[in-house]
């Protein structure tokens, strides 16, 4: 019996002790009632022969009652010793893999090497603060504070360094509302989303709530603790109304309640008062002037009365704060009124006194009624009744001064000392960025943008240059030359036509070019078949969900898949018109080779079969020597330079290298905005101007060259002797100048294709991923969430039978128990019998769970894929200009896992056959709130 009554009162005395699951929490001090529990402990081991003998069940008789008196003790003592601040409990996360998500998105963005290897490693430390902020209970000491505020400062940090959003990087963040206890049925109520700003706002109401448990653990009798308690509650009422300001913009939908912007603006009111009333404690324990200690207590009252205004309306805090705010602005304008009467006594304004000090009795007079329960004014209203009796006495017998109204009185001043502090990060003052070499994503758009303008300024000088070189060919082969020149005999093959043959022989001949374009239709066939699989697994699952949500209605409410695969659809069906144009290119390579086929076949051959193909002419000895064959050679050797000066520039150009996101950079620090396009194009027409200038002027120069070789070619072949073999010859070596020029164009081409498509089979894999990952992603929160709505299904029909039918167990439980006779009853004393009068309360239907919604996932907008920088002879049919840019490839983050409430369950077909009672709406306790 001892030990049951033992374990019944220290479990009692625990509950009173441990208060840290409600809003406030208490400081007292247990000494006495502690030194009177170890005293009843010690009944029970007595062995005093006197008290066993005459009645053996009076030690445990003495050991109850102790018990009882120590545990009254302590509680008078938690009562009467109790300092009334207000503290906020911590919100609890649900662990979240920040690893994986953001080393893909690293390993996708930078390349391989030392750089990523350093962010991927900053990726995991950044893992582990966040587990040390929020995996683990923090202890009420600024080193946890510390921990909490580094992670706050990390998040600001990294923010614009990563594409955080429900889109691109999906990371998903699930909250408990700090301030739900949760139900049997429901849970506690949470949100869920794909926000890093929801991140940032809960981590920084942690921090608010626990520097508000740091200032209630300081020691107010010290210069020390009343210091630092200040500077929490004002650090703590800064954070709450950073949220406030904040909150809506960052979560770009409905918060839960605790950190909606009423309720964060309440308990920023809140913590500013009691920063406010830390400095009242102070002055008064430095003994400052009666006048000063005055204004401050009068600007607490006033701070805790803006407080009371804000939460009378706020269901969601706890019942216990309202009563303490009304009482703590009762308390602090007793105060003011009671050193205010001081004041009035030294200025000999007796009436003025009385007047104050029976306004502040009456105000601790109200406390002492209402909120007794709350908070002891006893040491106070003894002090101001003894005040109000002596003064009363003086001005009775001596003085005689009337006693004015409460309302004639002068206004009591006001000084606020206190300031919510200014939300900056960063906060720690141990910071460090993690991704301090990374920059941030709006400088990685524009160095995008930048590289793209960069690859089309490039591609348009090359493009502009081989144009000019290929029409120069044309011009030079339409006219025969040089091989005219060199076939002045008429029987031999001409060098440069020889020359051409030889290079056309080693690149490979038709073997080569004919392997190239075999493998262009295997390529294509590859990448058709990864695009096509990849909308596949994008239709199949996008059936199973309309099959599932025309069978389940309004239960299947999660994010149609057709809305969710829209950017992904879009995506494919730009790379599906990027191949269709890619075939067009391929078939105009393959008819230009038809074309010169068999001239390239000719060049192949050995040189003695190359010269026997060739028409023979009469000998034309006599131009040998002549001027205008002189003049042509030499023109033709300047056009040859202008082609090699243009091989050197088009390297130069290539070349040309600069870090732009220095400029960005500083942009950014300096307008808080890049103008990407202003500063891109500056920066271009710098760097290419030069070179634009000097292209001009190479084709300036290869057109006039070229006008004075068609003039001297027209002299060379009027003086050149003209007969049908020698025109047959002619056009053959034409034809054979042309076919090498195809013969170099058409391989450049084909080369250029397989890498494109090679290329594009890379960025189709990473498409491929990406709907892999969500169509994962989906199939698993489909599965959850088809478990949930059966459940619910099949539970609906008999859930109130089942709350019911448990209340009535309860309630005959318990009559069972009444019935029961009591161990401390006397004898004589029969059990009572009589039924109870009260019928048991009626149950509340459970709430629907409130948990985390399903988040939309809208696709992957964001960065091109980057194709290498080169010219591209397939830009005339479209292959490159590939519409909406591309985008790497995003993890899909799965959403929350269903069950966890968000899902309204339909009404029973059928009538419970137990009447289900509501509960009366009782209007909520109003505590009195006396106006000065």
């Amino acid at each position: 019996m001892a030990k049951c009554l033992l374990a019944i009162s220290v479990f009692l005395i625990w509950t009173l002790a441990s208060s840290d699951k409600i809003c406030y929490i208490y400081k007292y001090s247990t000494l006495s009632g502690i030194r009177l529990l170890r005293f009843s402990l010690s009944a029970s081991t007595t062995t005093s022969s006197d008290v066993s003998q005459q009645n053996p069940g009076s030690r445990e008789s003495l050991v109850f009652v102790r018990l009882i008196a120590s545990f009254y003790f302590i509680r008078y003592f938690l009562r009467a010793e109790m300092a009334t601040f207000i503290s906020v409990p911590l919100k609890k996360s649900s662990e979240v893999d920040l690893v994986k998500p953001l080393s893909k998105f690293v390993t996708a963005t930078y390349p391989a090497g030392e750089e990523q290897g350093e962010y991927i490693r900053s990726v995991e430390e950044l893992n582990k603060l966040r587990k040390s902020a929020l995996g683990r209970p923090l202890d009420k000491h600024e080193s946890s504070l510390e921990i909490l505020l580094r992670y706050y400062d990390q998040l600001c940090a990294v923010e614009a360094k990563f594409p955080f959003s429900e889109n691109q990087l999906c990371l998903t963040f699930t909250w408990k509302d700090a301030f739900d206890k949760g139900s049997l049925f429901g849970g506690s109520v949470k949100l869920a989303l794909a926000s890093l700003g929801y991140e940032k706002t809960c981590v920084l109401f942690n921090a608010a709530a626990l520097a508000s448990q740091i200032a209630l653990e300081q020691n107010l009798d010290s210069d020390e603790g009343l210091k630092a308690a200040a500077k929490f509650y004002q650090l703590a009422s800064g954070a709450f109304g950073h949220i406030k300001d904040t909150v809506l913009s960052a979560l770009n939908r409905e918060p839960t309640m605790d950190i909606s912007p009423e309720t964060v603006g309440t308990l920023s009111l809140i913590m500013l008062a009691q920063a406010q009333e830390v400095f009242f404690l102070k002055a008064t324990s430095d003994k400052m002037k009666d006048g000063i200690i005055a204004k401050l207590a009068n600007q607490a009252a006033d701070f805790y009365s803006d407080a009371f205004k804000q939460c009378q309306y706020k269901e969601n805090l706890p019942k216990e704060v309202l009563p303490v705010l009304a009482a703590k602005h009762c308390i602090m304008q007793a105060n003011a009124e009671l050193h205010q009467s001081i004041l009035a006594k030294q200025k000999k304004h007796f009436g003025e006194e009385i007047a104050r000090l029976q306004h502040a009795a009456e105000l601790v007079k109200t406390v002492a009624s209402r909120y007794d329960e709350y908070v002891s004014v006893k040491e106070l209203s003894d002090k101001i009744n003894r005040a109000l009796t002596a003064a009363k006495k003086d001005n009775d017998f001596i003085y005689h001064d009337r006693v004015p109204e409460v309302k004639d009185l002068e206004h009591i001043g006001k000084a606020a000392l206190v300031k919510a502090t200014a939300i900056t990060p960063p906060l720690s003052a141990k910071f460090t960025d993690l991704f301090e070499k990374m920059v941030p994503m709006a400088v990685q758009q524009s160095m995008s943008t930048y590289n793209q303008r960069k690859a089309d300024t490039v591609n348009r000088l090359v493009g502009t240059m081989r144009e000019a070189t290929n029409l120069c060919n044309g011009v030079l082969a339409s006219l025969n030359l040089p091989a005219a020149l060199e076939d002045l005999s008429g029987d031999s093959i001409p060098q440069s036509i020889a020359d051409k043959a030889r290079a056309i022989v080693q690149q490979g001949g038709l073997q080569s070019i004919e392997q190239l374009i075999r493998d262009l239709p295997e390529l294509l066939t590859r990448n058709r078949e990864i695009l096509d699989e990849s909308l596949k697994m994008l239709d199949d699952e996008e059936s199973t969900d309309s099959e599932l949500r025309s069978k389940f209605n309004q239960r299947w409410n999660r994010t149609p898949s057709g809305d969710l695969y829209k950017p992904l659809r879009a995506e494919g069906g730009n790379f599906r018109s990027v191949l269709d144009k890619a075939v067009q290119a391929d078939q105009v390579v393959r008819e230009r080779y038809n074309t010169h086929c068999e001239m390239i076949a000719l060049l192949c051959k050995p040189e003695a079969e190359l010269s026997a193909a060739l028409p023979s002419a009469n000998p034309a000895k006599t131009l040998q020597g002549s001027e205008v064959v002189s003049v042509l050679r030499s023109q033709l050797s300047k056009l040859e330079e202008v082609k090699k000066e243009r091989e050197g520039l088009e390297a130069e150009i290539k070349a040309v290298t600069f870090d732009m996101s220095t400029c960005f950079l500083t942009a950014l620090a300096q307008d808080g905005a890049i103008n990407e396009e202003a500063l891109s194009v500056s920066q271009l027409d710098q760097l290419y101007g030069s070179y634009t200038q000097r292209v001009q002027a190479s084709l300036r120069a290869q057109e006039g060259l070229l006008g004075n070789v068609q003039a001297s070619h027209q002299e060379f072949s009027s003086l050149k002797q003209s007969n049908s073999e020698a025109n047959d010859r002619e056009e053959v070596l034409k034809k054979l100048a042309s076919a090498h020029d195809s013969y170099v164009e058409i391989t450049s081409n084909l080369k250029e294709g397989t890498k494109f498509y090679n290329d594009l089979t890379e960025i189709l894999l990473k498409f491929q991923n990406k709907c892999s990952d969500i169509v994962f992603a989906r199939k698993t929160e489909r599965d959850e969430l088809l478990k949930y709505v059966v459940v619910m299904i099949s539970l609906t029909p008999s859930l109130f039978i089942f709350v019911l039918n448990t209340v009535v167990v309860v309630s005959l439980l318990q009559q069972s128990i009444a019935r029961e006779p009591s161990a401390a009853s006397a004898p004589g004393n029969p059990p009572s019998n009589q039924p109870q009068t009260g019928n048991p309360p009626p149950m509340a239907p459970p709430s629907q769970a409130q948990g985390p919604p399903y988040p939309t996932y809208q696709g992957y907008p964001g960065y091109a894929y980057q194709m290498p920088m080169g010219y591209n002879p397939y830009a005339a049919y479209g292959q490159y200009n590939m519409g909406t840019p591309m985008q790497p490839f995003v993890p899909y983050q799965q959403g929350p896992v269903p069950g966890q409430g968000g899902y309204p369950g339909a009404p029973p077909t059928h009538q419970s056959p137990y009447p289900y009672q509501q509960p009366a709406q009782q209007a909520p306790h109003q505590p009195y709130f006396p106006q000065p």
